[in-house]
């Protein structure tokens, strides 16, 4: 796989300060109910240009690497010109779509719903995004981008984050999140999580099965109870924490020295770090684990729909979507990409064809205060209250 030099800026998916929308919404069984907006109904003539805001590395023309362009290929096919706006938060996502200046987005999970209930992006049809059929049915309607079996856009991929151990100090293998959160462990200083008000929904989902009791059903679906309970442990595992990471490239050095032994992690971090001979492993523990998934929407008011249109098909296009999976390092969405890769291994190496092992992964969602795992009886937290939280557990 291409080592993707842009990673550290492309997953910024650290959420920061990103609280429940503005626009109201109501209560409903997995979610709210968002404005009243009509998808497009049929693809025109482009209108010559798309206004793209995008993560690094998800809109390549080969500025970086002559090697790596999947832009310049679309803008000959299509008749489209891409213009792309770098957003290094979630946040600046959500800024620059509500300027009315940018056509379509890819966004994660916690920015796609604070645009769909601010009514910043349209419903897409599906219909008129051929490559849609071949998406992966595992991220297809997924209650971060579909909302009352309406899609808000096309999955781009998903991964999961995981534990990894260096094997030459942690001589048993883990199988539980349990070994992180020890507050007795004898790797004290030596753990790691990651650095992100996000990392509260692994002390949750880990309390799902230790704290059954708790009742928790839904990571990012924290009642008051639930969330102290997540807060508490993450207090206690505080005590354990060498440090805190969001820089893969500092995690890969942390591993490497041996200042970190253990500590969740993602696939492409696993990959590098054994390619530069750091004595690693990683699992996706048996209680499962978080995860990301972004999504390619079209802004309600975008001036150039049938580019937009045109891009979304492109980027979940077999050879296109390969490519930027490789470049990333995260399991693709369309089906027919693994036939597409550099790297033939590349698709089981991130469990691309797995639905097994990501019906295990709690995919990134915004918390909201309407109880996402569909409770009405009582309020959950919002992001803004997991971003206070953050800051009191790292003290």
């Amino acid at each position: 796989m291409r080592t993707p030099r842009l990673l550290a800026v492309a997953l910024c998916f650290t959420l920061a300060a990103c609280g429940s929308s503005s626009t109201p919404v109501s209560p409903k069984a997995g979610g709210f109910t968002p404005p009243k907006i009509d998808a497009l109904k049929s693809l025109g003539a482009g209108e010559g240009q798309v206004n793209l805001v995008a993560w690094a590395g998800y809109a390549e023309d080969g500025s970086n690497d002559k090697a790596v362009d999947w832009v310049h290929p679309f803008e000959q096919a299509s008749g489209c010109k891409v213009n792309t706006k770098t957003a290094a938060t979630s946040d600046e996502m959500v800024a620059l779509m509500k300027t009315g200046e940018y056509d379509a987005v890819s966004a994660s999970g916690d920015a796609s719903l604070r645009l769909i209930a601010s009514g910043d992006v349209a419903p897409v049809n599906t219909a008129l995004v051929p490559n849609y059929a071949d998406v992966f049915a595992g991220l297809k309607d997924k209650p971060w981008n579909t909302i009352g079996g309406v899609n808000y856009g096309v999955p781009h991929g998903r991964g999961a984050n995981l534990l990894m151990w260096r094997t030459d100090q942690v001589k048993t293998e883990p199988d539980s999140w349990s070994v992180v959160f020890d507050p007795a462990s004898p790797y004290k200083g030596k753990v790691t999580a990651y650095d992100s008000p996000i990392y509260i929904a692994d002390a949750a989902l880990y309390l799902m099965t230790a704290k059954p009791d708790l009742g928790i059903k839904n990571p990012y679906a924290l009642d008051d109870k639930q969330f102290a309970a997540a807060v508490d442990l993450l207090k206690q595992q505080r005590t354990v924490i060498g440090e805190y990471w969001s820089d893969y490239t500092k995690e890969i050095q942390a591993f490497k020295s041996g200042d970190s032994v253990l500590g969740t992690t993602w696939q492409v971090i696993v990959n590098l770090a054994q390619a530069d001979k750091a004595p690693v492993k990683a699992v996706l523990p048996k209680e499962g684990g978080t995860g990301w998934s972004d999504t390619w929407m079209v802004a309600a008011k975008a001036k150039n729909p049938n580019c937009a249109y045109r891009w979304l098909d492109w980027i979940i296009s077999p050879k296109a979507n390969a490519a930027v999976a490789e470049w990333f390092g995260e399991a693709p969405a369309n089906a027919k990409a693994c036939d597409m890769t550099a790297d033939k291994s590349f698709c089981d190496t991130f469990h691309a064809t797995d639905e097994d092992y990501f019906s295990k992964v709690h995919f990134w969602t915004t918390p909201i205060a309407q109880c996402l795992d569909g409770r009405t009886d009582v309020k959950c937290t919002d992001y803004s209250q997991w971003t206070r939280a953050w800051t009191e557990i790292k003290g």
